[in-house]
């Protein structure tokens, strides 16, 4: 199976809800999929007795849906903004290596 990457995932969902994306609307499904995260976390932890209906990566996967979407539908380059991101937090928390250098090291 081909790998899939951060770009392709951002372009399909672009794609998926042109027509149909609201941001507020998917930002309510993120935030209830984050809830879903929680109830899982809390079933694995032993906090709730309820059986597990749902797995953690199932629920995972649908934060990142509902973030790479809104992400897509205003344009932002997550990808670009992760490592961003990261070099300012490796910077701040002093946790070498960040990211982009993490990622030059493994491709040579």
């Amino acid at each position: 199976m081909k790998e899939l990457t951060v770009k392709q995932l951002e372009d399909y969902l672009a794609l998926k809800y042109k027509d149909t994306g609201i941001t507020e609307s998917l930002f309510m499904k993120l935030v209830e999929e984050i809830g879903e995260v929680a109830e899982v976390l809390n079933q694995i932890q032993g906090r709730k007795k309820k059986p597990l209906d749902n797995s953690l990566a199932n629920e995972l996967v649908d934060v990142i849906h509902y973030t790479f979407a809104i992400a897509a539908l205003n344009n932002i380059d997550l990808e670009k903004a992760i490592i961003e991101k990261d070099k300012d937090g490796s910077r701040r928390y002093n946790q070498p290596p960040n990211l982009s250098e993490f990622l030059s090291d493994n491709l040579a």
